[in-house]
C-alpha cells in the first residue's frame, strides 16, 4: 500500500529548511546574484543548522538521512535561491563518490573534514571539451612510483574557488575513453593545483563556479579513489544518486514561481479586473501546479528507489529531465504572467528564469537523460 504521509522527523526537516530559506536565503539572494558572489555566511549558518552534508552517515559526523529526506531539504532551499542551494548542497555531490567507492580511511578523513567544520568540497568531471561526453575527457594522469601525476583542466566546477578538497576524474589515455578514467581526491594546497577563471554566468550567479588547472599535480596512492575504468562507473553511479536532487531543486524553483505569480495575479489589474480572473492566466497557473505535482512525485519515487537499493537509472533520469524542462517552462510562464514587469530585475521572476536554464544542462543535459532512458528501455 502506498503512503504519502510524512513522518514527524521528515516534517521537522522540511520546516527547518523552509524557515532557513525564508530567513537566510531569500533576503540576500538578489544581491548575491547581482554581485555573482556566494554568501559564505549563509553556508556557515546552513552547516550550523544541519542542512549540509545530510547524507553523510552518523559514524562520520553527518545526519545520515536517506535520499528522500535529502531531496526534501534541497527543494526547500531551492525555493529561496537555486544558486545558493546548489553551492550549499554540492558537498553531497563531492561526498557521494567517496561514500560509494572510498576506503574507510578516505571516508574518515575527508567526510570527517566536512562534518567537523563548515568546509566546502567540489566534484570535477567536466572539461571545456568534455561536458556531456564524460568519456571524452582529456585531463590525464600517469603513475610515477607510488604516486600519480595529473595534468589538465576542469570546467564549470561548483565551489571551485572555496573548496578544501576535490574529487578529480582523469584518464590514463584519452583514446581509451571510459576504460581509462580514474578518480582521485586532491587537496586544495597540492602544488600545481590552481583555481583559474571565475565564470560570469547567465543564472545561478550566487553559486561559485570556476575553471580548475592542474599542472604536474602529485597525488599519493592513498588518495586514489577508483582505478582506470572504475572511475567512469563511479562517476555514473554518483550522478544516478544525485540527479533526483536536480529534480528537487526544480520543484523548489517552480513552487517559488507559482507563489510569486499567484500573489501578483491577485493584485495586478487589466481591463478593470485582477489578471487572476482571466482564464488564460488561470490556465498557466494550473499548468505550473501540474508540473510541480508531477515532478515532486518523480523525485520522491527516484529517491525511494535509491533508498531501497533498487538500481533505477530510468527514474532518476526522468526526475532530472522532466523536472528541469518543467522548471524552465514554468519560469518562462512566470515572466509572461508578470508581463513587462517580469522582464525587469525589480521583480524576482526574471532571476528565476535565468536560474532555471542550467537545470537542463548540469549533471547531464536533458538530451543526455533521454539517451540514458532510451538505452534502459532498449536494453543496450
Amino acid at each position: 500500500m502506498l503512503d504519502f504521509k510524512l513522518s514527524e522527523e521528515q516534517e521537522q526537516l522540511i520546516q527547518t529548511a523552509r524557515r532557513f530559506a525564508k530567513e537566510r536565503i531569500i533576503p540576500v539572494a538578489a544581491e548575491a546574484d547581482r554581485k555573482s558572489e556566494f554568501p559564505a555566511g549563509v553556508f556557515e549558518a546552513a552547516w550550523e543548522n544541519g542542512l549540509v552534508n545530510c547524507t553523510v552517515p552518523a559514524e562520520y559526523g553527518g545526519l545520515g538521512v536517506g535520499e528522500l529526506e535529502n531531496t526534501m531539504i534541497v527543494e526547500e532551499l531551492a525555493y529561496g535561491c537555486t544558486g545558493i542551494q546548489t553551492s550549499i548542497t554540492a558537498n553531497t555531490l563531492a561526498a557521494t563518490p567517496i561514500l560509494l567507492g572510498g576506503s574507510e580511511e578516505q571516508k574518515k578523513k575527508y567526510l570527517g573534514m566536512l562534518t567537523g567544520a563548515p568546509l566546502l568540497a567540489a566534484y570535477a568531471t567536466s572539461e571545456p571539451n568534455a561536458g556531456s561526453d564524460v568519456a571524452g575527457m582529456q585531463c590525464t594522469f600517469k603513475k610515477v612510483g607510488d604516486d600519480y601525476v595529473i595534468n589538465g583542466s576542469k570546467a564549470w566546477i561548483t565551489n571551485a574557488a572555496r573548496a578544501t578538497w576535490y574529487v578529480i576524474f582523469a584518464t590514463d589515455n584519452p583514446a581509451s575513453r571510459h576504460k581509462g578514467i580514474a578518480a582521485f581526491i586532491v587537496d586544495r594546497d597540492t602544488p600545481g593545483f590552481r583555481v583559474a577563471k571565475h565564470e560570469d554566468k547567465l543564472g545561478q550567479r550566487a553559486s561559485d563556479t570556476c575553471v580548475l588547472s592542474l599542472e604536474d599535480v602529485k597525488v599519493p596512492k592513498a588518495n586514489l579513489l577508483a582505478g582506470p575504468g572504475a572511475g567512469f562507473k563511479l562517476a555514473m553511479e554518483t550522478f544516478n544518486k544525485t540527479r533526483p536532487d536536480i529534480g528537487a531543486g526544480a520543484v523548489g524553483l517552480m513552487r517559488r514561481c507559482l507563489d510569486e505569480c499567484v500573489a501578483y495575479a491577485k493584485e495586478r489589474k487589466t481591463f478593470g479586473v485582477p489578471i487572476a480572473q482571466h482564464q488564460m492566466v488561470q490556465h498557466m497557473l494550473a499548468e505550473m501546479a501540474i508540473r510541480i505535482e508531477a515532478t515532486q512525485l518523480l523525485v520522491r519515487k527516484a529517491a525511494w528507489a535509491l533508498d531501497t537499493n533498487q538500481r533505477s537509472p530510468i527514474v532518476s533520469s526522468c526526475a532530472k529531465a522532466y523536472g528541469a524542462d518543467s522548471a524552465m517552462a514554468t519560469a518562462i510562464d512566470a515572466v509572461q504572467i508578470f508581463g513587462g514587469n517580469g522582464y525587469t530585475k525589480e521583480y524576482p521572476v526574471e532571476k528565476l528564469m535565468r536560474d532555471a536554464k542550467v537545470l537542463q544542462i548540469y549533471e547531464g543535459t536533458s538530451q543526455i537523460q533521454r539517451m540514458v532512458i532510451a538505452k534502459q528501455i532498449l536494453g543496450v
